[in-house]
């Protein structure tokens, strides 16, 4: 008898031990929160499997641009094959430019319920692979406030102007009001739809108030005239990062070239040191032909590329650095400039393209990416891999 109680007894212990094996260490996944097992001198922290995904480390980019009508034929091929060969290491794709349509299929009903998308790239998430197995970074860009399409959908989140039509810039084209909320939803919502798909970046362009056309004749639905314009894209800043971060992505606005040296605005409401305190990259538009006659002294800017690009961004980076100084428990954008690859004001040869890359060198820029609206670049300026 005293036998057979004993063996009862094992057998209990037995079932006990296995219980607290199988389910403590399921308890402690479950609490939602950090322990820490020490191990001799050395702390392992555990996290929580629902922890936001790692940011990946800084990447130095040297980019071409690339539209969405480029990206979705047989010329995406040859410029992947142009990446490889020579040091281009990343690529900017539109997923909305300027006409405000979107070129793949998202999973928005957003998005849906405007019919935005026109489909250029049938399989985005196939392309986005494929440039990641080549080593290629790949970057979504975002044109903002100017499109041209959903403020037809929406004319109530359009600019209007005086008889109460849509306004347009000098380039015929419609914009967003910067202070929507409407407006600022939209586009987190297609920056996800980017991130899903698996860019590593989203950069943001005509982040921004109209510089351009009648301005003085805008009627804003939501713009009350009295906030500063620096204020409404600061906040606008904030909320669109503070959503899309999280992601795991990098964030970067491009900005006029002026912004690096000017004292304002420039009345369109971008003020570099706010954009720096909320993006990874800050990406001036340092194309020397867009600077007026006269700028740093040059009568004609575009002839003296060197010049332009390494002012603008020598005096960016001290007014980062300030900035960094500043506040040092910040992080602080990083200045990736776009350069110039096509001619106006001057012809850009090898020789004019090679000036700007060793302008932004000389000057400690993070990078660089090449401009050319058709997408055209010129491979004698480029160092062969």
């Amino acid at each position: 008898m005293f036998k057979d109680k004993l063996f009862f007894f094992l057998v209990i212990i037995l079932i006990v031990f296995a219980v607290i094996a199988v389910d403590l260490p399921r308890y402690f996944l479950q609490q939602r929160s950090e322990f820490v097992i020490e191990d001799g001198k050395n702390e392992h922290i555990v996290k929580d499997i629902d922890t936001k995904p790692a940011k990946k480390e800084s990447v130095y980019s040297k980019g071409i641009y690339i539209t969405f009508n480029t990206a979705g034929t047989h010329r995406m091929d040859e410029l992947i094959d142009l990446v490889k060969r020579t040091e281009l290491n990343s690529v900017v794709i539109d997923i909305k430019d300027y006409t405000g349509r979107i070129p793949f299929l998202t999973e928005s009903d957003l998005i849906h319920q405007f019919g935005a998308e026109k489909i250029y790239i049938e399989d985005i998430r196939g392309l986005i692979e494929k440039l990641h197995k080549e080593g290629i970074y790949a970057i979504a860009r975002i044109a903002v406030f100017e499109d041209n399409y959903l403020p037809r959908e929406r004319t109530d989140l359009a600019l209007k102007n005086s008889s109460g039509n849509l306004w347009h810039d000098n380039k015929g084209l419609t914009w967003l009001d910067p202070s929507s909320k409407d407006v600022w939803d939209y586009n987190v919502t297609l920056a996800k739809e980017a991130a899903k798909v698996g860019f590593d970046e989203i950069n943001l362009d005509y982040v921004r108030f109209p510089s351009d056309g009648a301005t003085g004749l805008i009627q804003y639905p939501f713009w009350d005239k009295k906030t500063p314009k620096v204020e409404v894209l600061k906040n606008f800043f904030e909320y669109f990062t503070s959503r899309i971060k999280p992601l795991g992505v990098f964030v970067s606005a491009d900005l006029f070239g002026l912004t690096l040296t000017s004292p304002n605005d420039l009345n369109i409401g971008q003020w570099l040191e706010d954009a720096a305190s909320y993006f990874d990259y800050i990406c001036p538009m340092v194309y020397p032909s867009h600077y007026y006659p006269g700028s740093y002294g040059y009568d004609n800017p575009a002839a003296y590329p060197y010049e332009i690009i390494n002012y603008g961004l020598t005096i960016g980076e001290e007014r980062l650095a300030s900035l960094s100084a500043a506040n040092p428990e910040k992080p602080v954008a990083k200045l990736r400039p776009w350069l110039q690859d096509f001619d106006m004001g001057a012809i850009y040869t090898a020789e004019m393209i090679k000036a700007e890359k060793k302008a932004v060198y000389d000057a400690s820029g993070f990078g660089w990416v090449l401009w050319n609206p058709k997408n055209v670049y010129t491979e004698a300026a480029l160092v062969r891999d």
